[in-house]
C-alpha cells in the first residue's frame, strides 16, 4: 500500500478489460477440474478489483474537486463505461451459479455469494446498458449541481456545508437568514433538479419494464439485494415507527422548544438546540484527528491499526472546500485492501459524528479485508449502517475529548437525534415507494406527496412561510433520493440495531463490542438477519424490538434535565 496522494492512477480500458474478462470466463467455464476452474476464478477476482479500484479511486478525486477537469472527465468515462463492466459481472455471475464447482465454492465461501449473484443477474440485462449510461450520467450531473452552490452570506462566499454552521446559530435571524439563503439555491435552481429528477424516474421506470417488472419500486428492491425481507415488511417496520417513534418525536421537539423559550419551532430552529448554543468540537480538523487517534488507539487494538492504517496511507479527505461535493462516504480500493473516507468538515458536531460514522463502514471493511472476493468487502447496505451508527454510540466514552464542557450537551443531542432521525428517514422512504409506484407524477405533485408524506412523520414542522418549503420542496437536498433509490430506509433498520448496541454497551461494553467486533469480521458474507443474528441483536421489523428499543432511549432523555444546558 501506498499512500493515497501518490497513487498512480490508470484508466482502464475497456475493450482490453473485457477481452481479458471473456477469455477467462471461458476458462471458468470449460475447466473440468477445480484447481483449473478455481485459478480462472481468482482471475476474474483480479479484473474486477482492477476496474473497480480505479473507478474507485476517479470518483474519489472527483468528489473532492468536482472542477478539476481530468476526473470530471474520468467520472463520465465511468458514467458511460460502468454499465459494460456490469455486464461482464453479470455474465460471471451467470457461470457461477450453474458451476458444476458450486458446491466447492460455496464451501468455501458460503452461500451468500450466490445469492447475491442470482440477485444481480435479475437486477441486469444488456437490453438496458443505455438506460444505464443515463441514470449515471444523470446522478453525476445532481452531484455538480450541487457542489456548484456559491452563496453571498455575511460578507462571504459559501457553499452548502459552509453554511450549516450559520444555520446552528445563537441568532435567530442568522438562523432564518441561513435557511433562507440555502433555500433560494434549490429554488432559484429548481428547474434543473425538477429536470434531472423527471428524466431519473422516467429512465429507472424505463428500465423496470424492460427488465419485465411492473414498477421500479421492485427493481428497486432487487438492485438494493433485499433476499430477506420485502416492501410488504418495510411498510410494517414505517409503520412501527409512526407507532412508536413520532410520538416521542413530538415531544422532544416540545421540550426543544421549551428550552429555546419560544412561542414556536420553526424549520430554521429545529438545528439549534440549546440557548446557550450546540455543542460544537473544541479544536480544528487536526486537532480532531489527532484526538480521534487517542480514541481509537484506547478503544481497541484492532480500531488502533485501523485508523494508524488510515492516518498512514492519507486515506481520508475531511474538512470542507470549495467545489468539494457535498456529503460523506466511506468507499474503498479492492486492489489495495483499503476503505477511504470523505466528508465535509464545517466546524459543527457533525464533524465528530462523520469521523465515528464513516470511521464505522472503513473499520467493518478493513476487518473484512481478507475475505477474498469484492462482494465480502462490504455486507448489503442496511447492514453497513449498523457497523456506521453503533461506531458513534462505542465512543461515546471519548467524546470529553471533543466536546470538552459540551459533552453532555452533546450526548444529549446525539441521542435524541438518532430518534427525531428516524421519523424523516420513513418518510424518505415512503416518498419514493409514492413516486415510483406512480411515476407520471408532475413535480407539483411530488412536491405535495413530500408535504403530505412529511407531515405524517413530522407533524410538528413548521416552514415558516419559507417559499422553497412551503411549497413542498425540501426533499430535493437528500442526495440519497436521487443518486440512491429506496436507501434511506437502511439507516432507520440500521438506527434500531445501533440503539440496542447503545443499551448494551452501557452494561456490558465489552460484551457489545466483541459482538460488534464479530459483526464487523462478517463483511458481507451473510444477507442482513442473519448478520443482525450474529451480533446478538433483534431483528427491527419486529414490533417489540422497536417499541422497547426506543422506550429505553426515551427513558434516558427523560432522566435528562436538558433546562440546565
Amino acid at each position: 500500500m501506498i499512500k493515497f496522494s501518490e497513487i498512480p492512477y490508470k484508466r482502464p480500458d475497456i475493450d482490453l478489460l473485457s477481452r481479458d474478462f471473456s477469455r477467462e470466463l471461458d476458462a471458468f467455464k470449460n475447466a473440468v477440474e477445480f484447481e483449473s476452474g478455481y485459478k480462472a476464478f481468482e482471475a476474474i477476482n483480479e479484473l474486477r478489483n482492477e476496474f473497480s479500484t480505479y473507478s474507485s479511486i476517479a470518483s474519489v478525486r472527483n468528489t473532492i474537486n468536482t472542477a478539476d477537469p481530468y476526473y470530471d472527465a474520468e467520472q463520465t468515462y465511468y458514467d458511460e463505461k460502468g454499465p459494460l463492466f456490469t455486464e461482464l459481472n453479470t455474465r460471471f455471475y451467470k457461470l457461477l451459479v450453474d458451476s458444476p464447482f458450486k458446491a466447492k465454492l460455496t464451501e468455501k465461501y458460503g452461500k451468500q455469494l450466490f445469492d447475491l449473484a442470482e440477485m444481480s443477474i435479475k437486477g441486469f440485462d444488456p437490453k438496458v446498458i443505455s438506460e444505464a449510461q443515463e441514470e449515471n450520467r444523470l446522478g453525476t450531473e445532481y452531484t455538480k449541481l450541487v457542489a456548484s452552490a456559491q452563496l453571498e452570506f455575511k460578507g462571504q462566499t459559501l457553499n452548502l456545508a459552509g453554511l450549516d454552521p450559520y444555520a446552528q446559530s445563537p441568532d435567530r435571524e442568522t438562523r432564518k437568514e441561513a435557511q433562507k439563503a440555502m433555500a433560494s439555491f434549490f429554488e432559484s435552481n429548481s428547474k434543473q433538479f425538477d429536470k434531472i429528477y423527471d428524466e431519473l424516474v422516467k429512465v429507472r421506470t424505463n428500465t423496470a419494464h424492460k427488465l419485465g417488472y411492473r414498477n421500479f419500486v421492485e427493481l428497486g428492491y432487487v438492485r438494493m439485494l433485499r433476499s430477506d425481507y420485502n416492501a410488504e415488511m418495510i411498510a410494517g417496520f414505517r409503520e412501527l415507527i409512526k407507532k412508536y417513534v413520532v410520538p416521542i418525536t413530538v415531544k422532544l421537539r416540545e421540550r426543544q422548544r421549551r428550552r429555546l423559550k419560544l412561542d414556536s419551532l420553526s424549520v430554521y430552529d429545529i438545528g439549534f438546540q440549546y440557548p446557550s448554543g450546540n455543542a460544537t468540537p473544541k479544536g480544528s480538523p487536526e486537532w480532531i484527528i489527532e484526538n480521534g487517534k487517542k480514541m481509537y488507539s484506547e478503544l481497541s487494538l484492532e480500531t488502533k491499526e485501523f485508523f494508524d492504517f488510515m492516518i498512514d496511507y492519507e486515506l481520508m479527505d475531511l474538512v470542507n472546500k470549495k467545489g468539494k461535493a457535498a456529503g460523506g462516504y466511506c468507499t474503498h480500493f479492492s486492489k489495495f485492501k483499503a476503505p477511504f473516507i470523505f466528508s465535509n468538515f464545517n466546524g459543527t458536531s457533525h464533524d465528530i459524528d462523520v469521523l465515528t460514522h464513516e470511521a464505522g463502514h472503513a473499520f467493518q471493511c478493513y476487518q473484512s479485508r481478507e475475505l477474498g472476493i469484492e462482494e465480502y468487502f462490504f455486507p448489503t447496505m442496511e447492514a453497513c449502517e449498523i457497523h456506521s451508527m453503533s461506531m458513534e454510540f462505542f465512543t461515546w466514552p471519548w467524546m470529553e475529548l471533543f466536546f470538552k464542557e459540551d459533552t453532555d450537551k452533546y450526548k444529549f443531542s446525539h441521542l435524541a437525534g438518532a430518534l427525531l432521525f428516524l421519523p424523516y428517514g420513513a418518510a424518505v422512504d415512503e416518498f419514493q415507494h409514492g413516486i415510483y409506484q406512480n411515476p407520471e407524477l408532475s413535480p407539483a405533485e411530488r412536491n405535495a406527496l413530500w408535504k403530505k408524506t412529511d407531515v405524517s412523520y413530522r407533524p410538528f414542522m413548521d416552514y415558516a412561510g419559507i417559499p422553497y418549503f412551503e411549497a413542498g420542496g425540501m426533499w430535493q437536498r437528500q442526495a440519497h433520493i436521487y443518486r440512491s433509490p429506496f436507501y434511506y430506509i437502511d439507516y432507520c433498520l440500521a438506527q434500531i440495531c445501533a440503539l440496542q448496541f447503545w443499551s448494551r454497551s452501557r452494561t456490558d461494553f465489552k460484551g457489545a463490542w466483541g459482538d460488534y467486533l464479530n459483526l464487523c469480521k462478517q463483511g458481507g458474507s451473510k444477507p442482513f438477519l442473519e448478520l443482525v443474528k450474529e451480533a446478538g441483536l433483534r431483528s427491527p421489523f419486529e414490533e417489540a424490538t422497536v417499541r422497547e428499543t426506543v422506550a429505553n432511549i426515551s427513558d434516558w432523555l427523560e432522566s435528562i434535565d436538558d433546562s440546565r444546558f
